[in-house]
Formats: C-alpha cells, structure tokens, sequence
C-alpha cells in the first residue's frame, strides 16, 4: 500500500505537469486544480483511475506533438529525475552567457583604449572653434616633455581649416576612455563668469564684502604633521594637502577661518576688502564659480579672478535644502537656490555657513577676455573646462559626449582641461565653461548631465595596462 501510495503521488505530479504544458492551463485554472490533485490522502481504486488518466493524457499528448525540432532546435536534455521524492523547481534564473558576462568595472580613472570612430559627434564637430584654445594651452604644455612635440607641430600650421585640424588631431593624438566610479556615469554641471552690482566704498546698500588674500594666511603640509599632536587634532577632517591653508594664533597652528567666522560682525579680514555688493546669495555664487565682473556703481567694471581659499571642505547647500525638504532635485538649480533665497532672507546665513568653504579674490587687468583659469589661461567658453588634477593634467586636451542642460540634445565636442574647481572630484568629471552674460547664467545654472570623457593623449605615449588614477606629473 505505501509503495503505491508514493506511486500515485508520483502520477499526480505527472498528471499536473501534462495539464500544465498540453492542455495550455491558465496559471487561475492551475491554482483551482491544485487543491483537488493533492487533496487527502487517495484510495487504492482511485490510484488507478490516476494511473488510467495519466496514460490516457500522455497518449493524446503525443499524438497532438508537433515534428521533433531539428538538432539545432533541440533544448538540452534535463538530466535523469533522482529517486528522492520530486522537489518542485525554483523559478528559473538567467545565466549569462560567456559572451556577454562582463569583467568587473575598471578602477575610476582607468584609461581604455578607443579609436576615433568610437567617439560620438567626433567627425560633426568644428574642431578648428577649439584652434585657438590648443594654442593658448600649449602656452604651458610646450615646457612638458610629453606635450612639446604636439605644441611646436600646431605653432607651425598656419590658421588651419576645420577638416585640417581634424586631421592634425588625429594624426598627433590618440583617445582614451576616461572609466568613471564603477557602477556610476560621469558628471558634467557648468560654471560661468558672473556679473553683479557692487561699489570700492560700503554702504547701507552695498555691505557684503569681497575679500582678498588675507596677510595671516599660511600653508603647510599636512603629511609632516605628527600623528596624535596637538596640530593634527586641529585639523582633524581637513583632508591633507601639501598646500593646506591654516594660520598661527601665536601659539599653535590652526585651520584657517571658516565661512561662518569671515562673515561674523567683527571680521578678521576686516582691511583685505575689494569692494561690497547688495547680494549675499550673488556673493556665494561668485565664490562658487572663482571669478567673475563687479560692475561698480561709478559706472566702470572690476574683474576679479580666483586667489585662494581658507581650505575647509565644500558643502552643497543645494544638497541641504534637499535633505531638508525645501526644495525638491529638480528646484536645486542655480536659479532656484536664489530664488529660494529671495523667499527666504531670515533663513539665508544660516544656509550659507554650511558651507564652510571661502574663496577669496584678486584684482584683475581690464580685459575683455574671459578670466584665467587654473592653468593660468584665458578660458574659452564652450571650449574650457575645469577637472579633478587627480586624474585628468591640467592642458590636456578632451573630448565629450553629454547633453544640453536639461535636454537629450547631444552635446559633444573637443575642450581643453584649463580650469579645476573645489567641487570637482573625479575621473570622468568636468565643469563646462559657458562664458559670460545670461544665457551663459542659465545654461551653467541648470547643467546636470551624464557625461563620457575621453582624454587625447600624444601617440607614443604607452600607458601601463589596467592604469588608474593617472598622475599628472607620470604625463609629463
């Protein structure tokens, strides 16, 4: 009686899968025979009905088959059922294939090989708009052993046509992918050359001060401080930096001034100011974007570049009013901070002095050529932008493939790397320069797009297999 009860229990199982797969059973009809094929335990007469029906299925199932499949049809033939009693299978999994299991995601800053038929919008672009770009950064890479080739080949053409400097590009330079954060795109946002109201003398109208480079302002080099001393509990949270900004009280060496402590009543840069302008939050984007124009109210203009900062780390105060639910990531933009700010002037201050990174200014030449970047070049909108020195060097040239801000328009060009920025962080990472004037103001406002970056090494130049995190100074 047992050996057939375990048979009919077999049979069951079997009647079930026939059902399932011949009859075309709706997962709701399978759910309602279910039940009845496991329900109570059966008697010997109905074991053989089972066994009957099974048959019976099994006959009119295999003359209602189609013609076997040819050979390359075939499924694999599932192995042989073990004795053990029958084990509903799991829901089925996908295995990859050889072909299309990856290697696991390359280091940030890895360089990878490309060609020039990889790089999307390569062979539309007007490379010749980014002529004079190459020359100003060779101004500074012909010093470098690496890049002094390219620069007295390109000093040599004579104002060459835009499918010249194409072919020039590509005959002296080769691509490499820029790998990103594994698991994660690249970043492109955009920065531009603020213009804002201001005046040489304070007032009840003008009383936010620019400041310059402070008199107390030292550096030193955090990795010769010694571990557990009084110095290094001082600068506990300041990332190490061979040029940390810090000062002398006399007694001990201390980081310098936070944001909140420069813009106290009493001010210890109270003497090192440029002007003062009408507008906390244009002050804070001024500081954010390193350079800009103050139109003073004598009618002349004043253009300040980037001197220095007081070394703390930046915060996002846009990052803040997400978490604080102030404004949603699509509101975080540029224009909506300042409009948040308008709505908000009790709460402005405390905003700002999350951030506790300052920058502060120098006077520059009248001009009409946009600022110098870090590279110590006029910057090219459209064609400069600022990177992370970690891994991308300074001059180089680049090539992108993102968006228009806020759109699916590509965007994909050659630049040059003339600039850095505190908030840039990153291999595949860039701030694009869009120049002066409101249109520049709104595209740089809301620029948040994915990004792939390919750096434009000189050919001959062999990078080491599976290179991450390229030093600059290995370029050189």
């Amino acid at each position: 009686m047992h050996l057939e009860l375990m048979q009919l229990k077999l049979m069951q199982l079997k009647l079930k899968h026939l059902m399932l797969k011949h009859l075309d059973l709706s997962h709701i009809e399978l759910r309602r025979l279910g039940p009845r094929l496991s329900q109570g335990r059966p008697s010997l007469g109905h074991s053989k009905r089972m066994i009957s029906l099974v048959i019976t299925l099994s006959l009119a199932a295999c003359s209602s088959l189609p013609p076997p499949p040819s050979p390359s049809q075939r499924k694999p033939i599932a192995p042989p059922a073990s004795s053990s009693p029958v084990i509903p299978a799991p829901p089925a999994t996908v295995t990859p294939s050889p072909a299309s299991t990856s290697a696991p995601a390359p280091a940030a800053g890895t360089l990878i090989p490309a060609t020039w038929g990889s790089l999307p919008g390569w062979s539309t672009d007007d490379h010749s708009a980014a002529w004079d770009t190459l020359l100003s950064s060779c101004r500074v890479l012909q010093t470098q052993a690496l890049w002094q080739h390219l620069c007295a080949a390109a000093r040599s053409e004579n104002r060459p046509n835009r499918e010249r400097v194409k072919q020039f590009l590509e005959r002296h330079l080769a691509p490499y992918w820029v790998s990103p954060e594994p698991g994660t795109e690249g970043l492109a946002t955009g920065y531009y050359e603020p213009l804002i109201a201001g005046s040489r003398k304070p007032s009840s109208r003008y009383r936010y001060p620019i400041y310059g480079q402070p008199r107390d302002l030292i550096y030193i080099d955090l990795s010769t401080v010694t571990p557990n001393s009084a110095t290094a509990a001082h600068f506990n949270g300041i990332a190490p930096n061979p040029r940390t900004p810090a000062r002398n009280d006399g007694k001990n060496t201390l980081p310098y001034y936070t944001r909140a402590q420069i813009e106290a009543p009493h001010s210890p840069l109270r003497g090192r100011e440029i002007a003062w302008t009408d507008d906390p939050i244009e002050l804070f984007f001024l500081q954010v974007q390193g350079s800009g124009r103050v139109e003073l109210d004598n009618g002349t203009t004043l253009r300040l570049g980037f001197a220095g900062h007081n070394g703390h780390p930046y915060r996002s105060i846009g990052r803040a009013l997400i978490d604080r639910g102030e404004l949603t990531p699509d509101q975080a933009s540029m224009q909506g901070i300042k409009l948040w700010a308008q709505q908000n002037p009790q709460k402005l201050r405390d905003l700002l002095n999350l951030n506790p990174r300052y920058i502060f200014f120098r006077e520059l030449p009248p001009s009409p050529q946009s600022p110098p970047g870090a590279l110590g070049v006029p910057l090219t909108p459209q064609r400069s932008v600022a990177i992370d020195p970690q891994f991308i060097p300074l001059g180089a040239p680049l090539f992108i493939a993102t968006t228009w801000p806020l759109s699916n328009q590509p965007l994909e060009r050659l630049v040059f790397a003339q600039d850095t920025g505190s908030a840039i962080r990153g291999a595949a990472r860039i701030d694009f320069f869009w120049g002066a004037g409101e249109d520049a103001s709104r595209e740089a406002g809301r620029m948040k797009q994915a990004l792939k970056l390919w750096l434009l090494l000189p050919r001959g130049y062999t990078v080491p297999p599976n290179s991450s995190a390229i030093a600059p100074a290995k370029l050189n």
